[in-house]
């Protein structure tokens, strides 16, 4: 057991050092050379400061309605309901997501409603939603704020993000940034 002692204190005080020094800084000396050098993609509208990474929340009609959060859109607590497909109460939420959106948009049927506007994400803070979910909601916008329903289309294409590197997942579009070129072309 001695001679094994001294090699675990060894190991020990190498890890530390690099996972408590060299690590740290390596993954801050990257961040640096992203737009906002590690800070996050902020963005400022009409005196406020959002985290377009982070989910925002969004229920008026008179804007695009984010993807449902787990965890109410809280960044400090990330994470999903952990509740599986048959949990009676995962449900229960699933269709009052749907009612309430049924309610709020008329003439769209229960199968046009993409998942990801009555499922919540892994996270609890997705920022993103698909273009099916922009394109499901653009009757209603276009009628609360009286305009053309073109308009708002082409707002979406102009929105859309495509795949990582033209390969990896779908394309999407980010809310925040979305709703916020919306109030800009409705004033």
């Amino acid at each position: 057991m001695k001679k094994h002692i001294l090699p675990a204190i060894k190991l020990t005080l190498v890890l530390i050092v690099f996972f408590a020094v060299i690590y740290p800084i390596a993954v801050w000396g990257m961040a640096q050379f992203s737009s906002n050098k590690g800070k996050g993609d902020t963005i400022e509208f009409k005196g406020k400061k959002y985290y377009a990474n982070i989910g925002q929340s969004f229920t008026a009609d008179k804007y695009f309605w984010s993807r449902p959060s787990a965890v109410t859109y809280n960044a400090s607590g990330s994470g999903g309901s952990n509740k599986g497909p048959s949990n009676a109460e995962y449900l229960a939420q699933v269709q009052a997501r749907i009612d309430t959106f049924l309610v709020h948009n008329p003439g769209i049927h229960k199968s046009e409603i993409p998942v990801d506007l009555i499922t919540a994400s892994g996270s609890g803070l997705d920022p993103n939603f698909s273009v099916q979910a922009a394109k499901v909601q653009v009757r209603r916008i276009a009628t609360r704020r009286g305009i053309e329903e073109q308009k708002i289309d082409q707002l979406i294409n102009d929105h859309t993000e495509g795949p990582l590197w033209g390969i990896f997942g779908p394309k999407k579009i980010n809310v925040l940034k979305l709703n916020i070129a919306l109030d800009a072309i409705s004033k």
